[in-house]
């Protein structure tokens, strides 16, 4: 069960947009960006608020590939792996961070919540490649020591 904060936040939010039907997605997109993830039982809340059903609410959010019911770090880091950044090199930027971070293909996110590492198949900036944001800042041209850095900055910032 989620602390009550949850509930008062989503809220604030169905205010905001009006509980009706035609804003479930903005309502659910400022939840996700407040909480880096969607809490399946907000998304119920928001339905019963919004008067849809959960299984309205819950096939609109499974079908948007950006909505994640999963618990996500502070630092959300995406590696391209399009063309131009794996010919560039990124699945090497990928095991680095693995390594670093203590994570693989079947875990992506950190203990302590610091960091969740995703692959996408491209952030459109072919140019810049290999690339990675995190939290959608955009690092061009990266390279596995790179990484390294990188991650002992974040941690650092911690």
């Amino acid at each position: 069960m989620l602390e009550q904060s949850y509930y008062d936040c989503a809220d604030r939010i169905i205010d905001l947009y009006g509980a009706r039907q035609e804003k479930l997605i903005p309502i659910i997109q400022d939840i996700q960006n407040e909480y880096r993830y969607l809490p399946p039982e907000l998304l119920s809340y928001v339905a019963e608020k919004i008067g849809i059903t959960e299984a309205k609410a819950f096939s609109v959010a499974t079908f948007y590939e950006n909505f994640s019911f999963d618990p996500k770090g502070k630092y959300v880091i995406k590696v391209c792996d399009g063309t131009a950044c794996h010919v560039r090199k990124s699945p090497g930027i990928l095991e680095r961070l693995y390594s670093e971070l203590g994570l693989s293909k079947n875990k992506s996110t950190t203990d302590d919540m610091l960091f969740t590492v995703e692959t996408v198949s491209c952030l459109g900036a072919c140019g810049l490649a290999p690339v990675l944001t995190v939290n959608d800042v955009v690092h061009p041209s990266m390279t596995p020591d790179q990484v390294s850095q990188l991650i002992r900055k974040l941690k650092e910032e911690v």
